[in-house]
């Protein structure tokens, strides 16, 4: 391919007996850069998704090829304009492979910072309008790789809560589709305006804006920041396990989604994640050489993100995250998902009797609905019944059921002594309460946003910045309270204070707490099925009731005048 790529770009040069050898050298060695970086950069396709040790010196190998070609680019520009016709969009390519690069380093590592450099190299593409004349050359295909550069923008800007960038993109994307289908008859059109549509439905998720004095929207971040996880007091006893890996299953029927995450997911994966800081400091420009060298704090936790995950998908998955857990550690699972109920009436009460949460069939559901007729006493097959985690209960274990049928995962039971914990949402939220499941679940909102879930409960739906960040110092004066609680409580079942001393299931238990004390003081959550529960139960009094924290609520509530939303009574022994 490189001899007949030399041959057609210099022959539109001149003979080529003309052409200078230290040139032709030049044009040879850009051709066999470009076919090493693509055909190390297809490579990536084929390595497993799952394992943290394979993959790391094919990535390397990778980066380190496309750091030569962008730097040979670079210093032989006008000779590979002159000999080789190196068109813009050329550039504008290798520059989209290696935010490409970058952004699945992220998938794999789960280290923020990496976002960063394909945020940069994307807008670099963006800024010096690589790609500007390609919608001048009648070829469909190149067009379409400009839509993808702006989908795959999009997600990144969306991860960095970069909102504005994001508006922008859209609008710009929207006219480029707007473009290509009016230019070019194809089939694709439906596809891409779903993409638009899907993103906007993306933006709009958040149930409260937050406002400037210009009414402009704050945009918030819902990662770890220094002063996020409530600190532990001096001599408070607790385990010394650290959440080193986690499993963000998505499988929720109509919620909104991009690019393979819902909004659960994405809500989820950043209260997992500390805030991104910038590499560009440790390294050279653009980077890459020095890449694989980790940020000098401690790491967040690894992560893989799961979007309708099949059984065996699902398991392969989990069983390689256990295979991989080091001593110490925690394995989290968060299962966002569908209910699926028991079919059939059972005598027993074992850990496939209560049904669980959906996985997906790869069958159409037709022949699913014509097996669950065949005969009733068998169990559903496509669904993660509480049974099939009994095994990974060797480690601890972290689990977090959003679903209609959390509860399935109530009938735990501890086989092995290791530490457990299971937090469940509510199985249904009263009607009154305007229902917001396709924008994501009230529960996920909790633990990735508490204030912004409070506020929407309460029946606000903007507020001002000033008021809003009094309330999250308060919100964070609440936060170390519930840590006081917890580990002063006297019944407290102790798997909970073996997983205290991690910073992120910290403020996970500390959410959950608020989000339950919260839900039995609200008016209109009456019933038992509209709270959450936990796997072992949390000794009411001394947590989710206390009436130290019910006064703390009413505080808050104080501030945004929407103390009437919630019952005074329970106060009354205070």
């Amino acid at each position: 391919r490189t001899e007949l790529a030399l041959r057609e770009t210099m022959s539109s040069g001149g003979a080529e007996d003309d052409i200078p050898q230290a040139e032709r050298k030049t044009v040879t060695d850009f051709c066999y850069l470009l076919d090493k970086s693509k055909q190390l950069f297809n490579g990536l396709r084929d390595l497993p998704q799952y394992g943290q040790k394979q993959w790391q010196s094919y990535f390397g190998r990778t980066f380190d090829v496309y750091t030569k070609l962008w730097k040979f680019q670079q210093q032989h520009r006008q000779v590979l304009d002159n000999r080789y016709g190196l068109k813009r969009w050329q550039i504008g390519e290798i520059a989209s492979k290696i935010g490409q690069l970058y952004y699945h380093y992220y998938l794999r590592t789960s280290e923020t910072s990496y976002l960063n450099e394909a945020f940069s190299f994307y807008s670099a593409i963006r800024q010096r309008s690589y790609y500007s004349q390609v919608n001048k050359e009648d070829r469909p295909e190149l067009v379409v790789k400009k839509l993808r550069y702006y989908a795959r923008f999009i997600v990144v800007c969306l991860l960095l809560n970069k909102m504005d960038v994001v508006k922008d993109l859209v609008k710009e994307l929207s006219d480029e589709i707007e473009d290509y289908t009016h230019r070019f008859n194809t089939e694709d059109q439906v596809e891409w305006n779903l993409v638009l549509q899907e993103v906007a439905a993306f933006i709009e998720a958040d149930p409260v804006m937050v406002l400037n004095d210009d009414n402009t929207i704050v945009i918030t971040s819902n990662r770890l920041s220094e002063t996020g996880a409530p600190l532990l007091e001096q001599g408070m006893i607790v385990g010394q396990l650290a959440l080193a890996d986690a499993l963000i299953i998505g499988n929720c029927n109509n919620q909104v989604k991009f690019s393979e995450l819902t909004i659960d997911m994405f809500r989820m994966l950043q209260a997992l994640e500390r805030e991104p800081m910038n590499l560009a400091s440790q390294m050279n420009k653009p980077g890459m050489q020095e890449s694989t060298e980790k940020p000098a704090r401690r790491e967040n936790p690894h992560k893989y993100l799961l979007y309708k995950p099949t059984f065996s998908q699902l398991y392969t998955f989990l069983a390689a995250s256990f295979k991989e857990l080091p001593a110490n550690s925690v394995l989290l699972i968060y299962l966002s998902a569908t209910g699926v109920f028991p079919s059939g009436r059972s005598d027993s009460e074992g850990p496939y009797d209560f049904g669980g949460v959906l996985t997906n069939s790869n069958r159409d559901i037709i022949n699913g609905d014509a097996l669950h007729k065949r005969n009733q006493a068998y169990k559903e097959m496509h669904c993660l019944h509480p049974g099939d985690l009994y095994p990974f209960t060797r480690k601890p274990l972290f689990i977090i059921v959003d679903s209609s049928n959390s509860v399935a995962y109530k009938n735990f039971t501890n086989l092995f002594g290791q530490p457990l914990v299971c937090l469940l949402s509510p199985t249904a939220y009263p009607k009154a309460l305007q229902d917001q499941s396709q924008r994501g679940s009230l529960f996920t909102l909790f633990l990735n946003n508490p204030l912004m879930a409070f506020l929407f409960v309460s029946g606000l739906s903007s507020m001002r910045r000033g008021l809003w960040e009094k309330c999250q110092d308060y919100l964070r004066k609440i936060n170390r309270d519930i840590a006081q609680l917890l580990t002063h409580s006297r019944s407290i079942d102790q798997s909970f204070l073996q997983f205290f001393g991690d910073e992120f299931l910290r403020l996970l238990l500390t959410r959950f707490i608020f989000c339950s004390a919260t839900m039995r003081m609200h008016k209109i959550f009456r019933e038992t099925r509209n709270y959450p529960e936990s796997y072992p139960q949390l000794p009411r009094d001394e947590t989710v009731e206390n009436p130290h924290l019910q006064k703390h609520i009413l505080e808050l509530a104080s501030i945004l005048d929407v103390r009437n939303v919630f019952l005074e009574n329970t106060l009354d022994d205070y």
